[in-house]
């Protein structure tokens, strides 16, 4: 036995093993229902998933494809939304969100977000042009961004898009994320709460019109063999992820529960750290915790304190939209959206998952405790030096 062998456990940002473990006997007889019928693209499989995640969000119609990214732009295109069309979002998302306009041939508007990390109403309003075709509205973090408020905001022309990729199974007011919008785009890739065994998305929408253009656009254009109605994409769900999407979907809320429990412990653990501004919930919203976000000084060193102790904090995400660099022609320089560039400099993501223990919680917590405290000493030194 070596000293190694007295550390901790590493604890990892997303473990997946404990939804794994329960879904595995359902997945094996299910991949081996598609190995005998063959059906690996789309199928019965995709298509008993797509019945029963649309009955879940409240809609009308799921249609599975490759990706989230996809998701959006196939939305967008759906509605005929391309060149010379403005598509507002908020500069604090995913790189995806944006990718998914250019893709559809429209231009990127950003807006600023609110001190929850939601895009804000009012600088949609403000942003609304004579050009603006659609505002997309950003679930973020596991809830669910005011739907009700962009539409007031942006018009009753504007075509309203959730991106709900970070809030499956996330409510307001009761309903579910997906449809409170004209249509929605989802990824389901595995670290999601709802996340397949790759990549995977679906479009999600209570227009008849919007689900046909989809339906055929996710395949070459076409819903015949060899009849394509326009250029499409290649864009469609496997028959195995089909699988495992619903076995998955089956346990959703339970394992939701779960992230909601660990989210309680974490604000009971940091009630007491001024320095540490923990994730609020928004008046309406059920919150699903696809991510523990919280907001902490230094936090650059604080996320390198917390890896050195075998604890995987990240930051989703540090650095707006307009900073990257692949967006840099959009010609927004620092200090154009303020609080998204204020709160990225301080975000954290602390590990949560279905299945995390209130022993790896405690450990976390002792160890973001420990840096605080290195770094209130080391202020304290510089003071008196």
């Amino acid at each position: 036995m070596t000293h190694l062998d007295h550390l901790p456990l590493p604890v990892p940002l997303v473990d997946l093993g404990f939804q794994h473990a329960a879904i595995n006997d359902e997945v094996h007889a299910g991949f081996d229902r598609v190995m005998n019928n063959g059906s690996f693209i789309l199928g019965p499989e995709v298509e008993r998933f797509e019945g029963a995640f649309a009955a879940y969000c409240g809609v009308e119609h799921v249609l599975g494809v490759a990706n989230g990214t996809d998701a959006l732009e196939l939305v967008l295109r759906a509605a005929r939304i391309g060149v010379g069309d403005e598509v507002i979002l908020p500069a604090n998302t995913f790189v995806a969100t944006a990718e998914a306009v250019l893709r559809a041939g429209a231009v990127v508007k950003l807006v600023d977000c609110d001190e929850d990390f939601l895009i804000d109403p009012e600088a949609v309003r403000s942003s609304v042009s004579v050009h603006t075709r659609a505002v997309i509205g950003v679930h973020l973090y596991g809830q669910m961004a005011p739907m009700e408020l962009l539409r007031e905001a942006s018009g009753p022309d504007a075509f309203l898009v959730e991106d709900l990729a970070q809030a499956q199974g996330a409510t307001r007011f009761g309903a579910r994320a997906g449809s409170l919008g004209d249509a929605g785009g989802t990824s389901f890739y595995p670290g999601k709460n709802l996340g397949a065994y790759g990549d995977g998305g679906a479009v999600l929408t209570n227009s008849d019109l919007v689900a046909d253009m989809v339906r055929a656009l996710r395949n070459h254009g076409g819903t015949n063999r060899y009849e394509h109605r326009f250029a499409g994409l290649n864009s469609r769900l496997d028959g195995l992820q089909g699988v495992v999407l619903s076995a998955k979907l089956a346990r959703l809320d339970g394992w939701n529960q779960l992230r909601r429990d660990a989210a309680r412990y974490y604000d009971e653990l940091l009630v007491d750290l001024p320095e540490v501004v923990i994730p609020r919930v928004v008046e309406g919203n059920e919150h699903v915790f696809h991510l523990y976000v919280v907001r902490v000084p230094h936090r650059d060193r604080i996320v390198e304190h917390l890896t050195k102790q075998g604890i995987s904090a990240s930051v989703h995400y540090p650095v707006p939209v307009h900073l990257q660099p692949g967006f840099a022609d959009l010609g927004l320089p620092r200090g154009s959206f303020p609080l998204a560039e204020h709160l990225s400099d301080e975000i954290m993501s602390l590990p949560i998952y279905p299945g995390i223990t209130t022993e790896q919680q405690d450990r976390i917590v002792t160890a973001l405790r420990n840096a605080l405290s290195l770094h209130r000493q080391r202020a304290a030194l510089r003071a008196v030096g």
